[in-house]
């Protein structure tokens, strides 16, 4: 058969002639020779068979040439220059019939497009040859030189760009303002939602912790607690079995020399404000430096200093921070970049063990000050803040000749800027833990059977003198000629939280251990990462371990009330804390029913490891998950004050309440009946004071109030008037039996009647 003829002068790519050499292919070939005839087409050259006489004059040879140039002669058989004739044998089937503008030649004679004469038949010539031109070869498909590099696999910027494409195309996606609009609604939401729930999942603290049967159970051991140890240690079980609280402090607690307190704030350069607040009101009044009552003329707080602990200022507060250092002489600055959790409380500790001094005691003590190994050291001292004890004031401007040197602080404290310390209480604790210790005395008789001030009670009373805040010219600081600890004390003191680390608003750590923490290099490299917890493991890596001391105190540490947190509840005084211990123990003296918890026998009720109940988390200040609101509305400050105290009437107050807050207010409690008659036994800290408001309504609650309230001294006086006239009237009964007997006149009857009537 005949292939079709291409357009003149371009390469049809089923063509034979199209291969470079095809004519030295053909002469040599003796099926394909040039004269060779077409054989069975041979019917072909007069005129179609199928076409009628009109359509046949369209097909004449004058025609033909627009269509096919050079072929007019031989379109319908006619033997052509180039063409060949066929010598193969003829094929089994008859070849079909060719179209009429189809040639049997094999090729084109013409080799350029300029033979071609313009035709409007040939409108999509070409676009025909484009494509053809464009159509690669078989044989030139290995003949590429440069293949195109192949893409990498993965997600790269074209398959991102693919992906967002089909996503923005897709008939799903929001096209409109309305739609695209709701569309952004219902994702945010749907974050959010994401997130609280993830926030709600991820937090431990989803219940109020039972802070009565913290006030209730002491704390019993000492010991390190385990990593694998539970949360928490407290459930019905172990209530029930543990021992009562001891009483606070112990009967000899003014016979122990006061301890050596550093107490480092950590604030940073731009808390001027929150500084000025804590230099006036905790760190230098009198009820925070001296206690409850008359107090003790600052005497345990003698050796007790505060610092204020940043690192370096930024530029534009650098000067500020200067000027303030030259004002108060209170502030340290790290040589770190102000941070809290890249390493700020470890330098603090790596300064403190070389630059940190306290007061020395000024006075002798029943007990004797212990001879640790730090004890010899001393440094003086060129400036004074402004709230340093008295003491030390007073020996620096007494007229002496020479101002007594500073010594080790026996504690070294941590506190945040949004903590508020009551000074006395927190000296107290620790001096307690301090003394907790026998000390062993060589050579003088008087500090022969020093014993632990823990078993207080085993010891003998000391007489409750204070010496005056008036010191001798004579003054020096005074130290046990014989007294030998065996060892210096390891004491982690502070919060403990969940059985694993000491809550970062303040923890102490005593001097060896600061010492120990400055210069272990295993603990340089633990610097990063949450500051607490960081520094419980660094207590678990010392070489004597199992000897640290985890002293905690759960009882008096809480959060603000207006936190919300599950640490939080009202401000805390020692006659309520007395009313929560009853109510646990009254808790295990009720006879379970039907109504409470599952037991068999009434002998196993409390023996079962059940959590502790909700009554033990309740307050009457603050309700876990909700904010803060005052009970009634249009409260004055001071009665707004008062309704922040756990357990007092303002605090129990609800619209609609029978009792009126005017009544409430008055029948309040002064401070005297708050701390039971005792100097030391309250609140320590209170922490998560985010507001200054806040903080101000801490002043007011721990620090103002009156000793007894006018309330409280008219019930005072008719309880007295009351028992005067009872023994009054024994008295008189008794004379009247006297008169009866004949013993005793009638007029010194009557003259004691009249003065019972005038009592």
């Amino acid at each position: 058969m005949t292939l079709p003829r291409g357009r003149v002068g371009t390469t049809n790519p089923y063509s034979h002639s199209s291969r470079p050499g095809s004519d030295e292919h053909l002469e040599n070939t003796p099926s394909l020779s040039r004269n060779a005839g077409l054989g069975p087409l041979s019917p072909l050259r007069t005129s179609p068979p199928y076409l009628t006489p009109a359509a046949a004059q369209q097909f004449s040879p004058s025609r033909l040439g627009y269509v096919f140039p050079g072929t007019t002669d031989n379109f319908f058989g006619q033997t052509s220059a180039n063409s060949s004739a066929m010598n193969t044998p003829l094929a089994s089937r008859s070849p079909s019939p060719l179209p009429p503008f189809y040639s049997p030649a094999l090729s084109s004679s013409s080799d350029t497009d300029s033979d071609e004469p313009a035709s409007p038949l040939l409108l999509d010539t070409y676009a025909t040859s484009y494509l053809r031109e464009g159509l690669p070869r078989w044989w030139q498909l290995r003949q590429r030189s440069h293949r195109r590099p192949r893409r990498p696999s993965g997600w790269g910027y074209r398959s991102i760009v693919r992906v967002l494409r089909r996503v923005f195309r897709h008939p799903f996606f929001p096209k409109h303002p309305s739609t695209i609009l709701l569309s952004l609604l219902f994702f945010s939401i749907l974050a959010l939602s994401i997130t609280f729930l993830l926030i709600h999942l991820l937090n431990p603290d989803k219940e109020p912790l039972p802070w009565r049967a913290y006030c209730t159970v002491p704390e019993t051991s000492t010991a390190p607690p385990p990593l694998n140890a539970p949360p928490t240690f407290l459930n019905i079980s172990t209530v029930a079995s543990a021992p009562p609280m001891p009483s606070f402090p112990p009967s000899n607690f003014d016979s122990l020399p006061p301890a050596g307190i550093l107490v480092g704030v950590f604030s940073m350069d731009s808390s001027s404000e929150r500084r000025m607040l804590i230099r006036s009101t905790w760190a230098s009044h009198r009820r925070s430096r001296n206690g409850a009552g008359d107090g003790d003329g600052g005497v345990g707080t003698s050796r007790t200093i505060v610092r204020f602990v940043m690192g370096q200022p930024r530029k534009a507060w650098e000067r500020r921070v200067r000027v303030e250092m030259q004002e108060f002489n209170d502030i340290i600055i790290l040589p770190t970049s102000e941070n809290m959790n890249s390493g700020k409380t470890h330098s603090f500790f790596t300064w403190a063990a070389s630059m940190a001094w306290v007061p020395p005691l000024y006075f002798d003590t029943q007990t004797p000050l212990p001879n640790f190994s730090y004890s010899n050291e001393s440094s003086p001292v060129s400036s004074l803040a402004q709230h340093d004890p008295a003491h030390a004031r007073w020996d620096r401007t007494s007229g002496s000749s020479t101002a007594h040197e500073w010594v080790r602080p026996d504690f070294v404290v941590k506190v945040d800027d949004d903590s508020f310390v009551m000074l006395a209480e927190l000296e107290a604790r620790l001096r307690v833990a301090l003394h907790e210790k026998h000390t062993e005395s060589v050579g003088d008789p008087r500090w022969d059977n020093v014993t632990s001030v823990v078993s207080a009670g085993l010891g003998a009373k000391s007489s409750p003198s204070t010496p005056p805040l008036t010191l001798p010219s004579s003054m020096q600081p005074r130290s046990p000629p014989g007294a030998i600890l065996v060892d210096d004390p390891l004491i982690y003191w502070g919060y403990l939280v969940k059985r694993r680390f000491m809550a970062g608003e303040l923890y102490a750590l005593s001097w060896s251990l600061v010492d120990w923490v400055s210069k272990d290099p295993v603990v340089k490299g633990l610097v990063r990462g949450a500051e607490d917890k960081q520094t419980a493991k660094w207590m678990r890596l010392h070489p004597r371990a199992a000897e640290v001391r985890w002293v905690a105190e759960r009882c008096w540490i809480y959060d603000h009330p207006r936190s919300g947190t599950v640490y939080s509840h009202g401000f805390l005084f020692p006659s309520e804390a007395a009313r929560a211990k009853e109510g646990v123990r009254a808790f295990f003296n009720k006879k379970p029913g039907s109504t409470d918890l599952p037991t068999a026998t009434t002998q196993s009720w409390y023996d079962r490891d059940w959590g502790a109940p909700p009554e033990w988390a309740r307050s009457s200040v603050t309700t876990f998950g909700a904010r803060y609101s005052l009970p009634l509305p249009d409260l004055t400050v001071p009665q707004s004050i008062e309704a922040l105290v756990e357990g007092s009437d303002m605090s129990g107050l609800y619209e609609g309440s029978v009792r009126s807050a005017e009544e409430a207010w008055q029948r309040r409690e002064g401070r005297k009946k708050r701390y039971n008659g005792q100097r030391l036994g309250g609140t320590i800290v209170v922490h998560f004071i985010k507001k200054h408001m806040w903080f101000f309504e801490t002043t007011l609650a721990l620090l103002e109030g009156e000793e007894e309230t006018d309330y409280e001294i008219q019930r005072r006086i008719r309880e007295e008037r009351q028992r005067a006239g009872v023994t009054t009237a024994s008295r008189t009964t008794s004379l009247h039996r006297t008169h009866l007997d004949g013993a005793l006149p009638a007029t010194h009857a009557s003259g004691l009647l009249l003065a019972m009537n005038a009592s």
